[in-house]
């Protein structure tokens, strides 16, 4: 069985697509030869390569939605040479590889391929994972079999495609130790521990508002601070500036956390503090921990703030826009909640409900079905 993989390749479009991967392992006992088309991204050829996926690069290009002159001119650019020359490799590509099907994650990556198997006639699968559809998932969803959404009233999709299965994630994010996440960190133990999670877009913004509340959050509570590396060093060196020595022993800034580490954090938090991007909030979910989501709002069709009050209705979490994100309300929001345990722990619970850990496996389910039929 030949299964091809396609994307945008950010980590919102490469970890569903190992989650998917892994479970397609699992589920199917034969030859399994798995490939992935799409932009050169160094993140992508790096976590691939260890699901021993065989990478191939296209040119692609991308419609920015700003008006000034340099976007126009890369929208012309991208739109007379890099998309035709992307579906001209995509085609290439496809004719030789010849994949039983194609699982796209969307993204403007994906673009050229899912056009090239439309007109080679090898069926698609789509995965959307924000409650409103990207550009490119709403344009390719025409030549689709399927489409995969994460939330309920996805918007921009034909309905009657729609499979609802939640938003693939490794397994692995829900299976953390608070006991090991504690020891790895080095936490005191005795206070409630907060979890923020900058994300890879607008993290200096989070971390900047983290650092001026940090004096008054170290009097009460433990804090796990994932910064991103590029912004590690300067986080620290700010910390001791912001905060007394002995205050900063219940602080844990780190750069970056592997897969392992990260779900020993998840477990070891009480509350979760993270962006709105789809990943992140199933993840979250999959921890069964409650947060305040404080949405990117540049995300692309401000599909951040939708998933984010998509999943607060559940009641699993609280948001915070980021005009809104200021200290005196950031400490008002952490302290109301941490005064009213039975909402936690009711936000806990709706998180729970709310996630799909099986989201990877009922999707490769669906694949194998399909080629088996």
């Amino acid at each position: 069985m030949k299964i091809l993989f396609t994307g945008g390749g950010t980590g919102g479009h490469i970890y569903p697509i190992v989650s998917v991967i892994r479970e397609l392992k699992k589920k199917y006992s034969g030859a399994l030869n798995l490939y992935y088309l799409g932009p050169n991204d160094n993140f992508c050829n790096v976590v691939l390569a260890r699901e021993r996926v065989k990478v191939r690069h296209i040119v692609s290009g991308k419609l920015r939605r700003y008006a000034d002159p340099l976007s126009l001119i890369q929208n012309m650019i991208d739109a007379v040479i890099k998309i035709p020359l992307g579906i001209l490799q995509s085609f290439f590509w496809l004719f030789f590889i010849n994949p039983d099907i194609i699982f796209s994650k969307g993204g403007y990556g994906s673009f050229p391929v899912v056009v090239s198997a439309w007109i080679l006639g090898i069926p698609v699968f789509l995965q959307e994972s924000d409650m409103v559809a990207g550009m490119a998932s709403r344009k390719t969803s025409r030549y689709a079999v399927g489409i995969f959404v994460s939330f309920p009233k996805t918007e921009g999709l034909p309905a009657r495609k729609i499979i609802l299965v939640g938003n693939p994630i490794r397994r692995e994010m829900a299976a953390g130790s608070r006991e090991e996440g504690a020891k790895a960190l080095g936490l005191k133990g005795g206070r409630p521990v907060i979890l923020v999670v900058g994300g890879s877009q607008g993290a200096r913004r989070i971390n900047d508002k983290i650092l001026d509340a940090l004096p008054e959050l170290l009097k009460s509570y433990e804090i796990i601070h994932i910064v991103g590396p590029r912004n590690i060093d300067q986080i620290v060196r700010e910390s001791k500036i912001t905060a007394q020595a002995e205050a900063l022993e219940y602080y844990h800034p780190l750069g970056f956390a592997d897969e392992r580490a990260l779900a020993d954090i998840y477990a070891a938090a009480d509350i979760i503090i993270s962006r709105a991007g789809s990943g992140s909030i199933f993840e979250i979910a999959a921890a069964k921990k409650p947060s305040i989501l404080i949405p990117l709002p540049e995300a692309a069709q401000n599909h951040q703030v939708e998933n984010a009050y998509a999943y607060a209705q559940t009641g699993a979490a609280l948001v915070m826009e980021e005009n809104n994100f200021t200290r005196h309300l950031f400490l008002e929001k952490i302290r109301d909640l941490f005064n009213m345990p039975e909402t936690v722990a009711a936000m806990a619970e709706a998180a729970s409900q709310f996630a799909r850990p099986d989201a990877g496996r009922v999707i490769a389910d669906y694949i194998v079905n399909y080629l088996n039929r």
